[in-house]
Parts: structure tokens; C-alpha cells; sequence
């Protein structure tokens, strides 16, 4: 971050960051629990509406298209407004997006309402790891992003088997109601504990706009997220029958190991956070190496049981180390080339993170398809190099 911006920002005690970032944390953890639970009750949705599964499938794809258009628009659009109020308002949106999901007697309105409420995941993250900074010194900048990023990283593993388990139990539509609780939980959290002297954000200008999307330094960080951050779905979306057809593991034990997948994610992330504090390209480089080596030691590893499953826990681990690091770097290429569009810059990226989630998901489906579950490792892995010649190259471009 540069010099002045540091200067600038209000001063927030140390105490009181601390509460802020875990009330980032807990409506992180709603907002990713609503966008990967349809995952494991796709099956039980399209019974009750009487629609095909892969139709049931674009509850996925449709909340990650909300996101990506909703993040940078409705990020510019809302930039006026004080943080404090953006970010209560948009868990009123997240709030009736899954009630009105949750009551929706057809599959139309149920889609409509997980598009809508992806607008209310876009703007968050962005926004979210703006004020995140503000929140600590400026050498834990990308720790506190992790932290916010922790509650995300926690709700694919733990929120998610929850909210399946529930709406087997209960119906898909208790799901739903239980989400817009954390919905709740989150909005009290955040009128509690969030400081109201955050800075607030420059206007965003049209000419500042149309300089972002032709900057070829923030383009290249947008597409380092895509692939780096995309890689490991190949792998991570097709994780249960990998381990039930190829490890030979139980369904049962799957839910264990699961459990351990989300605890190495919320170590990696804050690992990744440390390391990416004071030169966040530089770590990202390196964590890429690892995370390709990974998931290709995972290809060789998933046929046998004990291998399998500690590949499956460096996965874990190196899967999300990366996002602080990406989260901060595209925030700092933005205040340096484009300093009044901070905030879309951080909308686009988390636009970028969910393009890296789809083209991860459909390349995966493509691997299973045409080679099997065990080939999905090494092709994401394949995403990830590209990121590692691309992160490589903007590293080059730093040091001239």
C-alpha cells in the first residue's frame, strides 16, 4: 500500500480491529455457506421441484454469474455510501435473498433469488477486504485479509456439510431459513462491533472505470486469480467420488477427512496471510509451485488410502494459502495505477475468483467425463502453471 493511504486511513485500536475482522469472519462464513450448499442437495432440489439435476445445477453456476456481474457494478454504484451501512445493507439483501429461496414454490424464483443474493457475496469480499486493511498496522495488511477470508474458507467445509445434513434431515428449505439465521448473526456482528470511522472511498469515475479494465498490470492480476485460484476445483469439486471411487474410503470416513480439509484451509489461509504481508508476488510464485506440485503428487497418491488422504490434506492446505496474497496485490497494483477505483478493482478480482471457480468446475467435468476422477489433480495442476508464468512475469514487471 502506498505511503499516503496508510497515513490517511482513520486509526482503529487494535482491540477493536480484532472485533471488527471477526465480524467480517462470521458474514463471510454465511456468504459462503449459501453459495456451495446447493452442492450436496442438488439431488433433493430437483426431486421436490420436479426438474432435471443438471437443471438444479445452474443454482451453482447462475450464483457465481450473479456475483461476477454484481461485484463490479454494484460495487462502483455503492461507493458512495459509508462502509458500515453498505455492509449492513448488504446482508439485508443476503438475508431476503434466502428467505425468498427458501420459500420459492418454483425452481424460476428460486434461481432469481440466489442471483440476487449473489450480488450481496460480490460486493461484500470486495469491499470487505478494503476495510479489512484499515483494520491493523500496515505490516498485517494481508493477515487480516485472511482472517475475513477464514470465515469463507471454514463454511466450504464445515458450514456446507451442516447445511446438507440439515436439509436431508429437514428439507432443502430449512437449509435455506438456517442460512438466513447466520444472515442475522451476521448483521448484529457487524452494528456491534464494526467501527463507524472507516475511510471511505473515493468517487468512482467513468474515466477511472474504463482505465481499470484497459490496465494491463490489474488484467494480468485478474487473470493470475482466474487460473491460480481456478486450478484446485478441477480437483476440489469432483473431492468425494475421487476419494470414494479411486481411495476406496467411505462415505463416512470421506465426511471426516472433510472435516480435516477445512481445518487445513482455514492453517493455509492464515499461513498464506503471513506470508504475503510484505511482498505478496513473491510469495504467490512460490505458493503456486507448491500448490502444482501438490495436486500432481495427488494424481499418484489417490489410488492408496493413507496417501490419498494425506494428499488430500496438503491440498487442503495449499489451496486457499493463496488468496490474501491475490486479494492484496490486485488492491496495491489498484492504488498505485488507478487510485479511484480501489474498490471496483478489489469487485473484479472477486469477479476473477469465481470465473477461476466455474472454468475449474466445467474443466473438471470434462476430465471425469472423457478421463476420470484420478486425472483431475494433474489438469488443475496445469491451470496453476500457467499462473506460476504469469505470476512470474508480473514479479519481472514489478522490478522495473
Amino acid at each position: 500500500m502506498s505511503q499516503s493511504v496508510s497515513q490517511s486511513q482513520p486509526k482503529v485500536e487494535a482491540k477493536t480491529g480484532r472485533w471488527a475482522l471477526f465480524a467480517l469472519a462470521i458474514s463471510a462464513f454465511g456468504i459462503g455457506t449459501t453459495e456451495f450448499v446447493p452442492v450436496g442437495l442438488i439431488t433433493t432440489i430437483a426431486n421436490d421441484l420436479n426438474i432435471a439435476v443438471t437443471l438444479a445445477g445452474l443454482l451453482i453456476s447462475g450464483y457465481a454469474l450473479g456475483v461476477a456481474i454484481g461485484a463490479p457494478i454494484l460495487t462502483a454504484l455503492t461507493n458512495r455510501m459509508s462502509r458500515k451501512s453498505l455492509l449492513m445493507s448488504l446482508m439485508i439483501v443476503f438475508i431476503i435473498g434466502n428467505i425468498v429461496a427458501a420459500i420459492a414454490p418454483n425452481f424460476e424464483l428460486l434461481l432469481i433469488a440466489r442471483f440476487i443474493t449473489a450480488f450481496s457475496h460480490g460486493v461484500f469480499f470486495s469491499i470487505g477486504a478494503t476495510i479489512a486493511v484499515q483494520l491493523v498496522s500496515p505490516e498485517k495488511k494481508a493477515s487480516a485479509i485472511a482472517l475475513m477470508f477464514t470465515g469463507l474458507t471454514i463454511a466450504i467445509v464445515t458450514g456446507v456439510p451442516l447445511g446438507t445434513y440439515i436439509g436431508q434431515a429437514f428439507g432443502w428449505r430449512a437449509t435455506f431459513w438456517g442460512v438466513a439465521l447466520l444472515g442475522v448473526i451476521a448483521i448484529v456482528s457487524s452494528a456491534i462491533l464494526i467501527p463507524k470511522n472507516l475511510k471511505q472511498s473515493p468517487p468512482t469515475k467513468f474515466s477511472d472505470m474504463f482505465r481499470l479494465l484497459t490496465n494491463s498490470r490489474l488484467l494480468l492480476g485478474f487473470l493470475i486469480t482466474a487460473l491460480g485460484y481456478g486450478g484446485t476445483f478441477v480437483a476440489f469439486t469432483y473431492l468425494t467420488p475421487l476419494l470414494h471411487d479411486v481411495t476406496g474410503i467411505s462415505q463416512g470416513m470421506i465426511n471426516i477427512i472433510l472435516i480435516v480439509y477445512g481445518v487445513a484451509v482455514a492453517f493455509g489461509n492464515s499461513f498464506g496471510g503471513k506470508l504475503a504481508n510484505k511482498n505478496p508476488i513473491r510469495a504467490l510464485f512460490w505458493m503456486f509451485i507448491i500448490q502444482a506440485a501438490v495436486l500432481i503428487l495427488l494424481t499418484f497418491l489417490a489410488p492408496f488410502k493413507t496417501g490419498g488422504i494425506i494428499g488430500v490434506i496438503l491440498m487442503g492446505l495449499f489451496a486457499f494459502m493463496n488468496v490474501p496474497g491475490l486479494q492484496l496485490y490486485v488492491v496495491q497494483l489498484a492504488e498505485k495505477y488507478v487510485p479511484g477505483a480501489v474498490d471496483v478493482a478489489s469487485a473484479i478480482n472477486i469477479a476473477a475468483f469465481n470465473v477461476g471457480i466455474a472454468i475449474g468446475s466445467v474443466v473438471g467435468g470434462v476430465v471425469v467425463e472423457h478421463m476420470g476422477y484420478v486425472h483431475t489433480p494433474w489438469i488443475g495442476a496445469i491451470m496453476v502453471f500457467f499462473a506460476i508464468i504469469l505470476t512470474g512475469i508480473s514479479a519481472k514487471l514489478e522490478k522495473n
